[in-house]
């Protein structure tokens, strides 16, 4: 793990401490940060004309991305959702078919009860991505919590022609997370919209998306704790 993303992302998870605007689950630290506003900041993404026109939207399952995923379902989208490292693969869940239970399957709890775990060869493409972030560029460059998760989902979503260049990534964060750039690795995923509790930003990209996994990157650690990862592999005869 580099030495400098690491140093950022303590100096993001200490900044949000320190003035008072982290969120449940506490300490931030070791997380992707909730944050005081990260409703007001889901509000600017669910307002955006390519989240109203999405079909199918996937959104990572940490607290504050979890107004999006409610919305995602209240709307009567399908919500793609992976589940906590990877462990389960990926949630599919139908908003037409949740009516009134929007609130409780857009928490990992209500997710796993009344959605439904795909392999992922057998998702439908995807037309939107939210992420979670720690740390967030205005070149978009994005940093995580350093696990690499959001990274392996896009990935596998890329291998499988499930999304493409052209399929906008979009994150929420506080003021305090965002940077004017960030260090970035060959795998990372940058982000095409960041929304904040007080604006909307289309941050200029100066680098492309991966095509793919990583695969000579990939530390045989992450292949043995990742059962879907190994399954993954071998279905594409890597």
């Amino acid at each position: 793990m580099s030495i400098e993303k690491s140093r950022i992302r303590e100096l993001v998870w200490n900044r949000l401490s320190e003035a008072g605007v982290a969120r449940f689950p506490l300490p931030p630290h070791g997380r992707i940060p909730n944050f005081v506003g990260a409703e007001e900041a889901g509000a600017r993404i669910i307002s955006l004309e390519i989240f109203i026109e999405a079909e199918v939207i996937k959104v990572n399952p940490d607290s504050p991305q979890r107004y999006i995923r409610e919305i995602v379902l209240r709307e009567g989208k399908r919500l793609i959702m992976p589940t906590p490292r990877l462990r389960k693969g990926f949630l599919l869940l139908d908003g037409s078919i949740l009516r009134g239970r929007e609130r409780y399957a857009s928490t990992i709890r209500g997710a796993f009860r009344l959605g439904r775990i795909v392999p992922p060869h057998k998702l439908p493409p995807v037309d939107f991505i939210v992420e979670g972030s720690v740390a967030v560029g205005l070149d978009c460059s994005r940093l995580g919590k350093g696990e690499g998760y959001a990274e392996l989902e896009y990935g596998i979503l890329r291998e499988l022609g499930l999304v493409d260049d052209d399929t906008p990534i979009a994150t929420t964060v506080h003021e305090l997370q965002i940077f004017k750039s960030l260090p970035q690795d060959p795998f990372d995923v940058p982000v095409d919209i960041i929304a904040t509790p007080k604006r909307l930003i289309r941050p200029k990209c100066r680098r492309a998306k991966p095509k793919g996994i990583y695969w000579d990157m990939l530390s045989m650690e992450k292949l043995r704790e990742i059962e879907l990862l190994r399954e993954f592999k071998s279905m594409l005869g890597k």
